[in-house]
């Protein structure tokens, strides 16, 4: 299929539901992705079973806090430039492009640089979801090796990352992000089709493009906006397992920009069949758990979503201000997310909570 200019809204609403709250607010992106569109009409995207085996893929997405990339706009040259020097380390021309994160800006990144430079996007992406930090993708799990990396600021000033780890690459890219002025756009995970095949999680730019179609037409719905959600999210391969955890207004936000990170924690005060209840969610970048008291509700790397309470638009962990009516939502990760293998890199213990991983449709029985 090819990503045209009329589909951008929808496919940036869709990207932000399932970014957990983080991934970057995609207005900007949906701005530079409208530009790039206009200029070139489209962009193609391909499943990954059409990408040849031998030719060089390589993911593409912005690194840093969500509050800073509000206020610091790429400029487009800046991705080009990221690409070019990794092609340069490589000594090869990339054919395709991949997604690191479906949620967010990070969703539309992509898409813009392949209409720049005429090249296909591939439809999926490496975390069926947002996450924080770069160790935190499938390509990780299945053995890409994350450098090299090349970052690129505003201004075009290139840094190379090389080291051994993915969580190595993700502290050492985390001083140049800060000092690059808490944002920069990052190429990185290069890979073969063949490793492209095994590693990514499939179909999530074309998920996220339905999702957002939903959400524009839910405030017609005749069972309303949320169920409407709901019922398209149980309709995939992925989110199947998906709740309304929550309804109330944010009471309070705490939010600070700390190590190229946008953390805190929100209060959401309930209303309706959840009056006199009060439901807690912590963040950093993304949504990491949700707590009522001391009952957990959902948990890393479920998502916990953030929707408006009468239209069902996500809002971002940076867009999340007092007073806001809200429902939270909890959706089930992609079964691969889920595995042992995969909580040892994005469990909640990874992020400091002590507490075990437990799918939000258990902690949640309908």
């Amino acid at each position: 299929m090819r990503v045209r200019l009329e589909d951008v809204a929808d496919l940036a609403k869709g990207a932000a539901l399932l970014g957990a709250g983080g991934g970057g607010d995609p207005y900007v992106g949906a701005l530079m992705l409208r530009q790039a569109l206009a200029e070139k009409g489209s962009v193609q995207l391909i499943d990954v079973n059409e990408l040849p085996d031998h030719v060089l893929a390589v993911p593409f997405a912005s690194m840093g806090a969500p509050t800073v990339a509000v206020e610091k706009i790429p400029n487009g040259e800046d991705f080009t430039a990221a690409l070019r020097a990794l092609e340069r380390r490589l000594n090869r021309r990339a054919e395709a492009i991949l997604c690191c994160e479906i949620g967010g800006i990070n969703a539309l990144l992509p898409l813009i640089l392949g209409a720049r430079l005429g090249l296909p996007v591939v439809d999926g992406d490496g975390m069926g979801r947002a996450f924080p930090e770069l160790q935190m993708v499938t390509y990780n799990m299945f053995g890409v090796p994350a450098a090299p990396m090349a970052m690129a600021d505003e201004h075009s000033n290139i840094v190379m990352v090389e080291a051994p780890a993915a969580q190595e690459v993700e502290r050492l890219g985390r001083h140049v992000v800060v000092a690059m002025g808490g944002s920069a756009q990052i190429c990185l995970y290069a890979m073969s089709g063949a490793d492209a095949k095994r590693s990514m999680i499939r179909g999530t730019l074309s998920l996220a493009l339905g999702l957002g179609q939903v959400i524009r037409t839910a405030k017609s719905a005749d069972n309303g906006p949320h169920q409407a959600v709901l019922e398209y999210l149980r309709s995939t391969p992925y989110y199947q397992h998906c709740r309304s955890l929550f309804e109330g207004k944010c009471s309070d936000i705490l939010r600070e920009t700390r190590a190229g990170w946008s953390v805190g924690r929100a209060a959401i005060e309930g209303f309706g069949r959840y009056s006199g209840r009060t439901l807690e969610i912590q963040f950093q970048n993304e949504h990491l758990i949700a707590r009522e008291g001391a009952q957990i509700r959902a948990v890393v790397p479920d998502l916990i979503t953030v929707v408006d309470a009468a239209t069902a638009e996500p809002i971002t962990v940076e867009g999340l201000k007092y007073g806001q009516r809200v429902c939270v939502l909890g959706i089930s990760a992609a079964p691969i997310m889920r595995s042992a293998e995969a909580l040892a890199v994005w469990g909640p213990k990874v992020f400091g909570f002590d507490v075990p991983f437990t799918p939000v449709e258990v902690l949640n029985p309908e």
